[in-house]
């Protein structure tokens, strides 16, 4: 009798647990529908009131967050995604880094992480530029489609003025134009920096990350998330990512992730990198570049802005030289080398003012220095 009782209970359970499963959603955020079951946890059972009763505190997210979800395989119904390829065609959910332990070296930075050190940054750049420092004609705004017809349809400058006597003397705005014209623009013809030379990139490093309050406070939270021990080692791995030379044409010792961006660079005929502000605004008061449109405005009032610039550089073209307009040089280098950090050869998700601003980075393959570290090849912000 106690052995039947016993049967009888245990088959109850199994059936329990059994019906259970069919009314859960434990296991299945995000999958289509399944007729086997007695109610759904994708996206749709919302419109079909058809969802399990738990849908909504184990699956809610389930289109937006990777909460249970990583190596997940593809679902085309969710809105983002949390397998090893999201990555690769930008479409992981913001929360993929942190809860699936997302990246390369900067696996342990989290995207939320990124927008609150980027809007600190943003708050912390005092050196940037006022709206009666800098004043802009951008003119023409053309489509993507008409990036590439290298049409001059802007007939005045791009900046209509610039504060030089107060934002140039400043001593990051100093160090920058110092360094600046240490370059040969054409690939090709190798690159060397006198005694000189050398200490205008250390002096640059110095004034941008050390002396401002917002180079100490990047350091400052790399420093928390182990990725450096000392400011000596920030400050030197910075100068190899940044100011090692590499070769982009020819074997020849032609190139660096600092030229590349903030100096640009000719090769194949073209407009290569360039994407500074200030640099821009010297060869366009000296006659050089000719300001043709722009493709992409952010959605800033004030500086910094990201501009999408169409230009000749001495009769060179540059169908998209995106940039961050009116930002101090140290903001620049910060917020470049920070999204490299922590997500190289990706786009970086960052946040201004409450506005979102991504920037993709590319790592140099073809060498290295140190342990294999990959030099900076370059970075820049896209159009949202």
């Amino acid at each position: 009798m106690k052995v039947a009782a016993i049967l009888l209970l245990c088959t109850t359970l199994f059936y329990q647990g059994y019906s259970n499963t069919l009314d859960s959603c434990q296991g299945r955020c995000g999958y289509g529908t399944d007729s086997g079951y007695s109610c759904q946890c994708n996206p749709a059972c919302e419109k079909y009131n058809d969802c399990c009763s738990d849908f909504w505190t184990l699956c809610k997210d389930a289109g937006t967050s990777c909460k249970g979800r990583c190596d997940e395989n593809y679902n085309s119904q969710n809105q983002c995604h949390c397998n090893s390829k999201c990555s690769q065609y930008n479409n992981c959910c913001s929360d993929y880094a942190e809860l699936c332990n997302a990246g390369d070296t900067g696996g342990a930075i989290t995207d939320s992480e990124l927008i609150s050190l980027s809007e600190t940054l943003y708050a912390l750049d005092s050196n940037k530029a006022s709206p009666s420092q800098l004043i802009l004609d951008p003119q023409a705004l053309v489509s993507d489609s008409q990036t590439s017809s290298q049409s001059d349809l802007s007939s005045r400058p791009l900046y209509k003025y610039v504060d030089e006597n107060t934002l140039f003397s400043r001593p990051t705005y100093a160090a920058l134009l110092n360094v600046l014209d240490n370059y040969k623009r054409m690939t090709g013809q190798a690159e060397s920096f006198t005694s000189q030379q050398q200490t205008e990139q250390d002096t640059f490093l110095r004034e941008t990350m050390l002396n401002t309050e917002l180079g100490r406070e990047l350091f400052s939270f790399l420093y928390t998330k182990g990725i450096y021990a000392s400011e000596s080692e920030f400050i030197q791995d910075l100068k190899n990512m940044w100011f090692g030379l590499y070769s982009r044409y020819n074997g020849a010792m032609d190139s660096s992730g600092f030229e590349h961006i903030f100096g640009g660079e000719i090769k194949g005929g073209k407009v290569s990198g360039f994407h500074n502000w200030i640099k821009f605004y010297l060869l366009e008061k000296r006659g050089e570049l000719n300001y043709y449109s722009h493709s992409f405005n952010g959605p800033w009032s004030g500086y910094p802005d990201v501009l999408g610039l169409q230009f000749k550089w001495d009769g060179y073209y540059k169908q998209v030289g995106s940039a961050v307009i009116g930002c101090s040089p140290e903001f620049d280098f910060a917020i470049y080398s920070l999204c490299y950090i922590a997500r190289p050869g990706k786009q970086c998700h960052l946040s201004l003012g409450g506005k979102s601003l991504s920037i993709q980075t590319y790592t140099w393959d073809n060498s290295s220095y140190g342990n294999g570290k990959k030099y900076i090849a370059s970075a820049y912000p896209v159009s949202m």
